[in-house]
């Protein structure tokens, strides 16, 4: 057995340090008395060493391994008060993970010894557990990453479309992809799937989260697992299950790749509690080295938990070491595994002080002054389940926000809902009512109609209800109110005159998205008419529920995903789509103006837009320096209306662009119309481009 010396170390950086001689281990707990070292085998079957951590120094306990490499398999046993009620938990029979593990070893399983607690004695967690957990622990390896090969070359919000994915789900079923890659990190990059992107015309991929995560227990005992991912165990460690052999370098190897091929990478991160749950939860890692530090508390009562997450806790980002190692995760994530950004998990917790969300709060200022990441793209999901926990438009610059506003709108409007117009115009503006007012910009809105939290597309269009028995809660959970319409089939139907109708409709919806100012993100999947089977919260289906269906022989793949791409391609080629500031009618500083048009051809006046009945926009930017000029019409109506096309001064004429109505693959761009005016059939979205002539 190799023979190792504890020696003095450095209290930083925190984690494990590769030097020339040895390895540097550090590790915050403010309430430890003792904090032991284990070694294990490589097999991290065996332990086979304990090292006291000779020193501690501002709350970091620290010592220096000399003769230790890369490649050691570690975990820690931390001594202390078992005192629940005092917001204590050590328990030193408990195989603890380093909160900064960058590699694991082993595959986690579930065991009543993971409790520092006896789950079978009736003073629940009141009681001390003393078995060992080590053989159905996962262990840390030391590591030293380089950073990767390829620089990110950040793509500008104005030109940004996010496609938002999962790893597993997004080539599982791809016959184009090699069946060992599949359902793996690397399966992101492989060619077939940048082909795929670059066909339909994304920008960015975002990805459910790839950090450590674990299925809860209530999951593995009704057989299913938690698919999604919002479960956090290790911030720094890719998530083992989308690993071939290389650890890190495998993820690395992906964001390289698609670098390379001209994408940016963002994933979903989860900082606002752990996989630990509630006060009789598994003690893992974070509630074992110091409870007290890393969880809020309630004050009243500290055995108890402040859960404003819904998942039984809430880490503690006010504690200035819960802070850092959260900027330390992602700055990790940027630096070394070379992300272009993050979209944050109920980030209304990361804004939480103890009065409440503070927009100027410390996580918040971190942010906004650190030099590696307000360099990246930081979008906020901008609730929590706490007090005044809904939050949207309440994020600083440079943040961007998740617009659940949109996504709602869209939905009823497309719907046939009545009497919201002014809001649908509002949600297509880019949302200026919501985020101007803090000097932002329309890149501050994430625009979307469906994401993994909910329907898809097909969905949408096919299911008046929710159908989630899969998920074992009795059709209990997930919302009960989607803004869907089946069109008079629940589910299925070998009924053309509805086929079309749905059709059309998704048609409408994904053009709305990718004709309104701010950044659209489409769920992956809605590009081919990918269906959960009416399930809106497949957080733990493991299977075809989620998994993309890649058969591109489908009458909506055949027609969905060429409209995306001529979508993606209009966008692009049109700036006025994609504006870098909002565009307003008076406005003497913008290069682009905007009209809103009733289908008379004239501007909407306030009758216009308060008529309760009222279906019918039009849409109309136009170039200051040339005149080009598109005009976008939205019809919600279920019956046809002639819409009176605007006179404008370049003596151009307008050629149709975008039809909901028309079969994608056999008809494009049409015809250059002479006429005035314009019959829109019911529930239709028309874009028209007019060129400058003169």
């Amino acid at each position: 057995m190799k023979q190792y010396i504890m020696e003095p170390g450095s209290a930083y950086p925190i984690g494990t340090t590769v030097k020339n001689s040895g390895v540097n281990f550090a590790i915050f707990s403010a309430n430890a008395e003792k904090i032991e070292l284990c070694i294990f085998d490589q097999q991290g079957q065996q332990e086979l060493q304990r090292f006291i951590l000779p020193q501690c120094q501002h709350n970091i306990w620290h010592g220096f391994l000399n003769g230790a490499k890369a490649g050691l398999v570690y975990g820690y046993r931390v001594y202390g008060p078992y005192s629940p009620e005092s917001g204590h938990r050590f328990n030193h029979h408990k195989l603890l993970l380093d909160p900064y593990a960058k590699a694991l070893k082993g595959t986690f399983k579930w065991s009543d010894r993971h409790f520092a607690y006896n789950v079978t004695d009736p003073r629940q967690d009141l009681s001390f557990d003393v078995r060992d957990n080590a053989d159905v622990m996962v262990k840390a390896i030391v590591v030293d990453p380089k950073a990767p090969l390829v620089p990110r070359n950040p793509i500008a919000w104005q030109n940004t479309v996010i496609y938002e994915g999962h790893v597993k789900g997004l080539t599982a079923l791809n016959p184009k992809v090699p069946e060992k890659l599949r359902g793996s990190f690397l399966g992101i990059s492989h060619p077939a799937m940048l082909a795929h992107y670059r066909a339909i015309g994304i920008t960015t991929i975002e990805l459910l989260p790839v950090q450590q995560f674990i299925s809860e227990q209530f999951l593995i005992d009704k057989q299913l697992e938690n698919y999604w991912g919002y479960n956090s165990l290790a911030f720094f460690v890719p998530h083992k299950n989308y690993l071939n052999q290389q650890q890190v370098h495998d993820f690395q190897r992906m964001t390289d790749e698609l670098h390379q091929a001209g994408f940016e990478i963002l994933i979903d991160v989860v900082y606002n509690h752990t996989c630990e749950g509630d006060w009789l939860g598994p003690t893992l890692s974070f509630r074992g080295i110091d409870n007290a530090s890393y969880y809020r508390l309630n004050p009243a009562s500290p055995r108890y938990y402040i859960n404003d997450t819904g998942c039984g806790n809430t880490l503690n980002i006010s504690h200035p070491r819960v802070l850092q190692m959260v900027m330390d995760s992602l700055r990790y994530w940027v630096q070394v595994m070379g992300v272009d950004g993050f979209r944050f998990d109920l980030a209304t917790i990361l804004g939480r002080e103890a009065h409440g969300f503070d927009s100027q709060s410390g996580f918040l200022d971190a942010v906004l002054q650190d030099p590696i990441l307000n360099s990246v793209k930081i979008i906020a999901e901008p609730w929590d389940i706490g007090p005044g926990g809904y939050q949207l438009g309440g994020f600083p610059p440079p943040w961007s926000e998740w617009n659940d506003r949109y996504r709602d709108t869209i939905r009823r409007y497309w719907r046939g809902d009545k009497g919201i117009l002014p809001e649908f115009a509002r949600r297509i503006h880019g949302s200026s009512d919501i985020f101007e007012g803090n000097g932002r910009q329309p890149f501050a809105s994430i625009n979307f109609v469906c994401s993994h939290d909910g329907n898809t597309l097909y969905d949408l269009v096919s299911y008046q209800d929710r159908h989630n028995k899969a998920n074992g809660e009795n059709n209990q959970d997930g919302h009960a109110d989607n803004f869907s319409h089946n069109y008079g089939v629940e589910g299925d139907t070998d009924n053309q005159d509805i086929t079309r109708l749905r059709l059309r409709q998704i048609k409408n919806m994904l053009a709305t998205l990718m004709l309104s100012q701010g950044v659209p993100m489409l769920l992956a999947g809605d590009e081919m008419g990918r269906s959960q089977q009416g399930n809106n919260n497949a957080y733990c289906q493991d299977n075809m529920i989620n998994w993309l269906n890649w058969d591109e022989r489908t009458l909506y793949a055949k027609e969905l995903k060429p409209f995306v791409a001529s979508l993606s391609q209009l966008r692009k080629s049109c700036s006025m789509l994609a504006h870098d500031r909002f565009i307003h009618h008076n406005d003497d500083r913008a290069k682009v103006t905007i009209s809103w048009l009733h289908p008379s051809g004239i501007a909407m006046n306030k009758e216009h837009w308060h008529a309760q009945h009222a279906a019918t926009l039009g849409y109309l930017l136009q170039q200051k320096s040339s005149s080009d000029a598109l005009l976008c019409l939205f019809h919600a109506g279920n019956a046809p209306i002639t819409f009176q096309l605007p006179a404008l001064d370049n003596n151009g004429s307008w050629q149709i662009m975008i039809d909901t109505t028309i079969n994608t693959v056999q008809d494009a761009v049409r015809f250059m119309p002479t006429q005035q005016s314009i019959i829109m059939a019911p529930f239709s979205t028309m874009v028209l481009l007019n060129k400058d002539q003169q």
